[in-house]
Formats: C-alpha cells, sequence, structure tokens
C-alpha cells in the first residue's frame, strides 16, 4: 500500500462549506413572510392608520388649540409643585396598589 501524504493549500472542506452555507441563505427568501408572492406586505400601514384617525388632515401638519382649558388652574399646580406643597391625592373606593397582606 502506497502513502500519499496530504497535499499542501488544498482544502475542500472549507470551500464545500462555504458553498453550502451560500446556497442555505439563498433560499431563506423564500420562506421569509414578507418577501413571498402573494402576501400582505405592511409597507405605509402604520402611517395609512394614523392618517385615518385624525379627525382633520391639517391637524397632521398643525395642531389645534383647546377653548375649555383652564391656565390659571394648571399655572397653580405647576406654582405648588415647584413650592413643594403639592395636595394629595384623594382617597377613592379603588383598592391601593402595592403589596397585600394575605388572604383575609
Amino acid at each position: 500500500m502506497t502513502y500519499h501524504p496530504p497535499r499542501r493549500g488544498h482544502r475542500p472542506l472549507p470551500l464545500i462549506s462555504a458553498i453550502t452555507a451560500v446556497l442555505l441563505v439563498s433560499g431563506c427568501a423564500i420562506t421569509d413572510p414578507f418577501q413571498r408572492p402573494g402576501v400582505w406586505r405592511p409597507m405605509g400601514a402604520n402611517e395609512a392608520n394614523f392618517e385615518l384617525q385624525v379627525a382633520r388632515a391639517a391637524d397632521l401638519v398643525q395642531g389645534r388649540g383647546t377653548t375649555d382649558s383652564d391656565g390659571d388652574a394648571a399655572a397653580a399646580a405647576v406654582d405648588r409643585l415647584r413650592q413643594d406643597k403639592a395636595k394629595p391625592l384623594l382617597q377613592s373606593g379603588i383598592s391601593k396598589v402595592g403589596a397585600s397582606d394575605g388572604a383575609k
């Protein structure tokens, strides 16, 4: 039996691996739901929904003010906050948020 030493510079395994990887990755477009033909594409869907929900198209360029707001009440609340005299929240019938003491 004759011994043949391995040839230097000849490495078919990395080349075959690289070619296999390229072929496998090129097939991803077939399974990608946004690349397949005949499927819905969400191109601009969010913008279209947002535009449909606006009362007037001009509101997307410049908003409208309100006539029923009370600027004095808002300014007084800001003054109380800055002077560290904020009013505590009123108690309500809704349960308090936080850790519970277990079932009663």
